[in-house]
């Protein structure tokens, strides 16, 4: 106990010294103002919590040879990891300037939420964090990642009580129906019961303790209440660790989790300005904000550190003492330096199969239908049979849905809860996790992907959005990764994303958003990638590519309806390689310049181009049409922009610096100018998409409510084509009236006309 009291006290008098100290770490003279960081930010309320649990946890591994990793939920604890970190040694291997003496510790407070340094949160500048704290409700969902497929792992995960009151959170604690006794790890969840958020008392921390054990057991663990002693800590931990040896073993069916309940602010200031802090929402941030200023403060702040007796915890170099180095687990049995934190040291390739073996066959383009998802189903069908440990498929009770059913001739829906004879597919073993809710989906994934494996996330495009802020968080973690050399690549975060606007004209208006696109492309290019592949063989080309790639977000928009096959499978892999190109068979301007440019990217928008590229040629047989076709969204981009984007000399090219541009677009068209705004053709840029037009009706009456129709783009080619207008005049009158005619047989019948559903290429009049 008197070490484990130790490192706590050493840990918090780090903590508090990131807070406010620029000079004189060791105290070796009284504080000065001088010795104050002119801005004092960072988190104290719940940072001597942490501390606790990491001073215990350390004892657990050490005793029982453990492998165990951190989670800190608790948006702010960035102190309390550091000082961990620090106090471990692995913050020093990491970071060789900061030495575990007297300068390296006066360097490693100056860092802190300072100009040049690191976050006040835990950040992936901080060694053994797979979680970036600030935004709340996804530790345990990332906890539940990690613990899939390490049957040795336990993740001890810390749920701040104010983190406990988001939906993603509340949901999170029925992952442990996920979770495999045999397969899996472990999740020790400690849920951290100060009592206040920001300015707030916290929802669990008001209500009768009989009700939380109530919740805490209707979510199926076992609670243990510990209140803020070394002893009960101890002693329920050894507890909690024998259950969870028996719950491996099969004689224990729940899981322990620990509820910690200690004041805010723990060993702080009790009362500041005649105001209490300690055990109070005044400790959340700073307690003593004019140190600086207020000798009375910077008086109390030098008491507050000597308190925790730093002489007897450092030595007079700086180095912690024998008896708290003693404490520290050996290697990396250490929490800040266990591999699993750092995923990519284990992470290894994908057995993936030849994707060429699951060609469409296409004789003609444009004459066949297929469903591309259905055809990407029996590739990631053989994935998970070749990597059962390391690949896993996620989605919120949509697999089927979206066409990639064949995945269950091979393995099943995870499931540790009950099983009724009705059901179908539903293992504990299972490799494809589905629940109806997007942020554990997203949270289990990156969890998993952090700790060295790979996945796939598939999802209807327009419920992508309720992770928009979880994909922000990890496309940031990413790219701070980029910048630390001893982070390794982890596997690519890839979405699926169908059944999209465009083919959800049954579900109607609430189901029809492409505007995930607009998120992901603001995002730096060093991160994501964006890829729209239009039939069932460019589909299977990028799904190989994502599923090889490393530190990436890739967002694949692909249909589960029949669309029509336009690649053979070696034209495909050349398309999507060059991540965009001219379709020769259906343009007409081979060996002259076009009169107009079609571009497409989308399935939907694709086939609407080729059909109005057929009503062209048949009826302005002389103008010179040129049709392109994009795959990936960002060679749109000049390439001083994004690492995939056209050097300007080639997009002008292809798209030509002076005709007209028509380009249909499967998302909101303000995206496409967004993309090329620098470009030298852009004045003649029209672009057609989504424009909040939707409800239920037929897909091809869908296309006409936001005007990416055929009848509507043979109209735009009339009205900006230079010297058209009045020679076709008569052709424009009669797609308006096409237009009203379409619309007219579906309010008569329920469905698209005969020629517009069963549309394909018409091979005999191209030449």
């Amino acid at each position: 106990m008197e070490s484990i009291d130790a490192y706590w006290r050493a840990a918090n008098y780090l903590s508090v010294g990131q807070i406010y100290l620029l000079d004189n770490p060791l105290l070796r003279e009284p504080l000065r103002p001088e010795h104050i960081k002119p801005r004092l930010l960072g988190h104290w309320g719940t940072t001597p919590g942490l501390n606790f649990c990491f001073a215990h946890l350390n004892r657990v591994i050490r005793e029982r040879d453990q492998d165990m990793i951190y989670i800190v939920g608790p948006g702010h604890g960035g102190p309390a990891a550091v000082a961990h970190s620090w106090l471990e040694g692995s913050y020093t291997e990491r970071y060789p300037d900061i030495t575990q003496d007297e300068p390296g510790m006066r360097a490693l407070f100056r860092q802190f939420s300072f100009p040049g340094g690191i976050p006040s949160h835990v950040a992936p500048e901080t060694p053994g964090s797979i979680h970036e704290g600030g935004e709340l409700g996804y530790a345990l969902s990332h906890a539940y990642g990690a613990a899939f497929d390490n049957p040795d792992l336990v993740v001890a995960c810390v749920v701040g009580d104010g983190e406990a009151e988001t939906g993603p959170l509340a949901a999170s604690w029925h992952s442990n129906k996920f979770l495999d006794r045999e397969r899996d790890g472990v999740v020790l969840p400690i849920l951290s019961l100060n009592g206040y958020k920001i300015a707030n008392p916290t929802v669990l921390a008001r209500i009768p303790d009989d009700e939380l054990f109530k919740l805490i057991e209707g979510y199926g663990y076992r609670p243990h209440l510990v209140g803020p002693s070394h002893e009960e800590m101890a002693s329920t931990l050894d507890v909690a660790f024998e259950q969870i040896a028996a719950y491996k073993e099969g004689s224990e069916r729940r899981l322990p989790m620990i509820i910690l309940r200690t004041p805010k602010g723990w060993t702080g200031p009790k009362e500041v300005n005649g105001l209490p802090v300690e055990g109070t929402w005044r400790s959340h941030q700073v307690p003593l904000t004019a140190v600086r200023d207020n000798p009375e403060q910077l008086a109390m702040l030098d008491a507050w550190m000597r308190s925790y007796r730093p002489e007897e915890l450092f030595d007079a170099t700086g180095r912690p003492m024998l008896a708290i180095r003693e404490t520290v687990p050996r290697g990396e049995r250490r929490m800040s330096a266990n591999p699993h934190a750092n995923g990519g040291e284990l992470l290894r390739p994908l057995r993936l199969p030849d994707f060429r073996d699951y060609a469409v066959e296409v004789k003609l383009p444009a004459t066949q239908s297929t469903e591309p998802t259905r055809v990407m189903g029996s590739l990631l069908r053989d994935v998970i049979e070749r990597n059962p440990r390391t690949f896993r498929l996620m989605g919120p009770d949509e697999t089927a849905s979206n066409r990639l059913s064949a995945v269950f001739e091979v393995t099943d829906r995870t499931w540790a809860a009950e099983r009724l004879p009705t059901d179908e597919h539903l293992a504990p073993a299972g490799r494809v996790m589905e629940v109806l809710s997007e942020h554990m989906c997203q949270g289990w994934l990156e969890g998993y992907l952090l700790t060295g494996r790979h996945g796939l996330f598939n999802c209807y495009e327009a419920f992508i959005h309720i992770v928009d802020a979880m994909f922000n968080q990890h496309a940031k973690w990413l790219e701070a990764c980029h910048k630390i050399p001893w982070r390794r690549p982890v596997a690519s975060l890839t979405y699926l994303l169908s059944s999209h606007v465009w083919r959800q004209d049954h579900n109607g208006f609430s189901h029809q958003d492409p505007g995930f696109l607009d998120v992901v492309v603001n995002k730096k290019a060093s991160v994501v990638r964006v890829y729209l592949p239009p039939d069932a063989n460019t589909l299977l080309s990028v799904t190989d590519h994502c599923l090889r790639s490393r530190d990436y977000v890739n967002v694949i928009v692909a249909g589960k309806q029949p669309v029509l096959d336009l690649f053979t499978m070696q034209e495909a892999i050349a398309h999507c390689t060059r991540g965009l190109g001219i379709l020769p068979w259906a343009s007409t301007d081979a060996h002259t310049e076009p009169d107009v440019v079609l571009a497409c990217a989308g399935d939907v928008p694709t086939l609407e181009t080729l059909a109005a590229v057929s009503i062209l040629r048949e009826e302005l047989p002389e103008l010179k049409v040129r049709v392109v076709n994009v795959v990936d969204l960002m060679r749109l981009q000049p390439s001083s922009e994004h690492p995939h984007g056209l050097p300007d000399s080639e997009f002008d090219t292809l798209f030509t610096t002076d005709r007209p541009i028509i380009f249909n677009f499967h998302g909101y068209p303000m995206l496409i100018h967004q993309l090329t705004y620098r470009r030298t053709g852009h004045a003649n840029l029209h672009v057609r998409g989504y424009k909040e037009e939707g409800t239920t009706t037929t897909p091809f009456d869908m296309c006409m409510l936001n005007d990416i129709d055929r009848y509507h783009l043979v109209m735009d080619v009339i009205d900006r084509v230079p010297g058209l207008g009045s020679k076709a005049a008569h052709l424009r009158q009669r797609m308006s009236d096409a237009r009203l005619q379409a619309r007219a047989y579906t309010r008569m019948y329920g469905e698209d006309a005969p020629e517009i559903r069963s549309w394909t290429w018409p091979h005999a009049s191209s030449s």
